[in-house]
């Protein structure tokens, strides 16, 4: 499982860094995204996420009898200390997996948002720039007529 897991974790952060600076490969992963995440894609997704979660809280709840057992007995076994770190090891690399799971779709949503809210932003000054280029050409009539 850890083997599994490290490549994970590397992938996501390549992801992270990737939606934190605006550079070409930006766009490439924001539809990338936008494509996962339609479809029967969400469904799939929260499955595993779901499954992670439930394996994350055997992994806590194995770490815990551990413990236990080891307080219980006073003695420290070294097949215990052994499964302990590993048990360990692997509760904090898919905990830290999901997390990021979160912060790159987070990231996904705040992109999203700020691209709409620019192409609302230059919509309206379009259309302010041709309400005033309508009063120009409403007050230059108005001239030409006082004129003649």
């Amino acid at each position: 499982m850890i083997q599994l897991l490290f490549p994970l974790l590397m992938i996501q952060m390549a992801f992270i860094i990737t939606l934190s600076f605006a550079n070409p490969i930006r766009k490439l992963v924001v539809k990338g995204l936008d494509l996962l995440k339609q479809g029967k894609s969400p469904l799939v997704t929260k499955t595993v996420a779901a499954t992670m979660l439930v394996v994350f809280g055997s992994t806590i709840y194995t770490i815990t009898k551990i413990q236990k057992r080891s307080s219980e007995t006073g003695i420290v076994n070294p097949t215990d200390e052994v499964l302990l770190a590993q048990r360990i090891l692997e509760a904090s690399l898919m905990g830290f997996s999901l997390f990021l799971g979160l912060v790159i779709d987070r990231q996904h949503y705040y992109i999203r948002e700020i691209a709409l809210l620019r192409k609302n932003l230059e919509t309206v000054q379009k259309l302010k720039q041709n309400q005033e280029q309508q009063k120009r050409r409403g007050s230059e009539e108005t001239e030409k007529t006082k004129v003649n």
